[in-house]
């Protein structure tokens, strides 16, 4: 098992899960905790984990939380998505398992 200060760029950045409600936010915590479990991390690679799962929440907060759906298309087309984008509403929550479940 990894040391606890390999999870310390992860537990210690708020921006990870600002703007996500408790249930996404633990989703994605857990994501970014099995990444780097199940991978010989070096601190850059685990910094660009973070930089993709603050995209990530970025957009789930976008399309989610704040009814902005050109907002959350835009940062989309920006950070080169390649997952199916939603085409409705959709709960936050689902659509976090969808994206982290497709990012694999």
């Amino acid at each position: 098992m990894r040391v606890r200060a390999d999870f310390n760029p992860i537990l210690n950045d708020d921006r990870l899960t600002r703007g996500l409600d408790d249930a996404e936010a633990r989703l994605l915590i857990e994501w970014l905790i099995e990444r780097v479990e199940s991978a010989t991390c070096t601190a850059e690679d685990i910094e660009n984990y973070c930089k993709r799962a603050r995209a990530i929440a970025r957009f789930v907060a976008l399309w989610c939380h704040e009814g902005s759906p050109q907002g959350a298309l835009q940062l989309a087309a920006t950070e080169r998505f390649r997952w199916p984008l939603p085409t409705e509403p959709m709960d936050a929550c689902d659509l976090m398992h969808a994206i982290l479940t497709w990012e694999g």
